[in-house]
């Protein structure tokens, strides 16, 4: 009995060390969606300035950040399924590394060339291409890495950090256009290269988590996953697109509207650009902490309440958009909240869909519709400039019906393993596991 007692003590410390270095690597894995969000983030508050120097149009300057999404978005998928059969640490370095490259090349275009516009463009499609190998890839690895329900408080960690970097991301790319107005360019590839390190050295995959067999074996599996789950894997696939639709396509629009209207300079725009995007990171954070004690029941709703809150702040929005930027950005605030409500709940049920064999790709379609939402963003919400109610009232109705099918599609029962539909008690976490056996083992040396 006691030999047990110090058997299961040791399981238990065992568990304990691999959760701590599970929760390190969780932190290496963070700078990943936190540089990711810069290669947009970083450049709204100074795309008025790119407008002015290179003589450019409100849906040109946008094309700046769709030509970065739209490649990411093509290029997910397959990385993905890459990801699945020869591990995801191969394909994340190198993606980093071209990231940065096509950084540098960017800036280097700015400042070398008179008419830059059709270099930058070509570096930041080289960019995108690089960015499609990397967040959601992360993502999969922390759902490899973390069971039961430690993945929604990893994969809202995940998220926090992704928000962390748009709050930081218009202050800093702000602050560098006071320098030059290119010089945000340069910062892609200063910071790729150690982040593409830390992931290589650093990082440690499950072991045995690559798809075997053949791909035919691979895709039949794959298929059978959707056809099975396909109304609630889709919905959740509606709702990631449409929140990053409406958050990318509104911070565009308010960053023109705080230039022209308002005439604030660069670091402010910046500033106030980051209110709303600070109140989702901190609730990203927030869901993603209390997910992991309720997630079964809880996801569903928060995904509808988000939604909702996000179609109230678009109906309000355009009241103020253009006369009152504090009551402008305190509606914008809710839709913060709406934004950073929904994506860790979304982003754990489209991990937690499929095995650790499929999931590389299952999280890269999903990265898919969530670049496409980014890149259709700015240009329509191009069209607020003229029709602001009409754009604005529209996004409202979209995240308003995405509400309705998330409620009657998801099914959390359908997406969830059964260690993580139970409130909470699915798994035992490492300190009920060392103590458990202790109190049997205590018994009989009485």
């Amino acid at each position: 009995m006691i030999k047990r007692a110090q058997h299961g003590n040791s399981e238990g410390m065992s568990k304990q060390q691999d959760l701590k270095s599970h929760n390190g690597k969780l932190w290496v894995l963070s700078t990943v969606p936190f540089i990711m969000v810069l290669g947009n983030s970083m450049l709204i508050p100074v795309l008025p300035k790119m407008m002015k120097v290179m003589h450019l149009t409100l849906f040109q300057v946008g094309l700046l950040i769709t030509i970065f999404s739209i490649p990411a978005g093509i290029i997910i998928p397959f990385a993905g399924a890459l990801s699945d059969h020869i591990g995801r640490r191969v394909i994340m370095t190198p993606a980093l590394l071209v990231y940065g490259i096509a950084g540098l090349g960017a800036g280097i275009s700015a400042w070398v060339f008179p008419h830059p516009y059709a270099w930058i463009m070509g570096f930041r499609l080289l960019q995108g291409i690089g960015a499609g190998g990397t967040y959601q890839l992360a993502m999969a690895v922390a759902g490899d890495m973390f069971q039961s329900e430690k993945r929604a408080a990893a994969l809202g960690t995940l998220e926090a950090a992704n928000g962390l970097g748009k709050v930081i991301s218009p202050i800093a790319g702000s602050a560098l256009a006071l320098i030059i107005w290119f010089a945000p360019f340069f910062v892609y590839g200063l910071l790729s290269f150690p982040i593409a390190a830390g992931i290589w050295f650093l990082i440690r995959e499950p072991k045995n988590q690559t798809a075997a067999g053949g791909m035919g074996e691979y895709w039949h599996g794959l298929a059978t996953t959707f056809r099975t789950k396909s109304a609630s894997i889709l919905t959740t696939f509606l709702g990631g697109a449409v929140v990053l639709f409406v958050l990318f396509g509104v911070l565009s629009y308010l960053a023109d509207i705080l230039e022209k209207n308002f005439g604030y300079g660069e670091f402010t725009r910046g500033l106030i650009i980051a209110i709303p995007v600070l109140a989702s990171a901190v609730m990203s954070y927030v869901s993603g902490t209390l997910l992991q004690k309720r997630l079964a029941q809880w996801s569903r709703p928060i995904v509808v309440i988000g939604m909702g809150l996000i179609a109230a702040a678009m109906v309000v929005e355009p009241f103020f958009a253009t006369t009152n930027p504090y009551l402008a950005i305190g509606v914008l605030v809710f839709q913060g909240i709406g934004t950073g409500s929904v994506l860790p709940s979304i982003n754990t049920l489209v991990t937690s869909a499929t095995t650790s064999k499929e999931r590389g790709v299952v999280t890269s379609l999903y990265g898919s519709v969530r670049f496409f939402g980014v890149a259709m963003g700015p240009p329509i919400f191009a069209m607020a400039m003229t029709h602001r109610y009409l754009t604005f009232w529209g996004a409202a109705l979209l995240a308003a019906i995405t509400a309705v099918l998330s409620w009657f599609f998801i099914n959390e029962k359908l997406m969830l393993p059964k260690n993580m539909r139970g409130g909470g008690g699915g798994s035992p976490s490492p300190e009920r596991a060392n103590r458990a056996p202790a109190k049997r083992s205590r018994a009989p040396v009485r």
